[in-house]
């Protein structure tokens, strides 16, 4: 299984953590074609995209996109480019599985939330400490399902 993890970057990098948490778990079920997001390496600043420019990371995360089985954004941090990169995945059919952590005192967008169909696009409020559960719980409904 190819999965496309989203997670913000330029909108800021306060919840790399638990994107590290994420992303581990998100690769005891396949491929996780952006890892990269969960790097302590990464800053808000974005890629090291001096050289291959921002159309390169937009063409080549829209191909990752085109390519992924899953798509699993951590949304609790507000991003212009998760909300393009979920926009785009609805667009294309991909599944979608949105958390959010309303501990962090932030407001979900409705176009986030109202989203939810509770099957193609699903939003789960989650804390951290059970990411992992609430990770296995959608993916073993994702196998049910298929």
């Amino acid at each position: 299984m190819k999965v496309y993890f989203c997670g913000s970057i330029r909108g800021g990098r306060d919840d790399v953590p638990v994107y590290r948490r994420i992303v581990q778990k998100l690769q005891s079920y396949g491929t996780v074609l952006t890892e990269h997001v969960s790097s302590t390496e990464i800053t808000e600043r974005g890629e090291d995209a001096a050289s291959a420019g921002d159309r390169s990371i937009h063409d080549r995360d829209v191909d990752w996109l085109r390519q992924c089985d899953v798509v699993v954004a951590e949304v609790t941090q507000p991003s212009l480019g998760v909300g393009y990169e979920l926009g785009r995945a609805v667009a294309m059919e991909k599944r979608v599985f949105c958390l959010f952590r309303p501990q962090s005192g932030r407001n979900l967008s409705a176009m986030i939330r109202g989203a939810a169909d509770g099957d193609i696009f699903v939003v789960k409020d989650y804390i951290e400490e059970e990411v992992e559960n609430v990770l296995e719980e959608f993916f073993k409904h994702l196998k049910d399902v298929k």
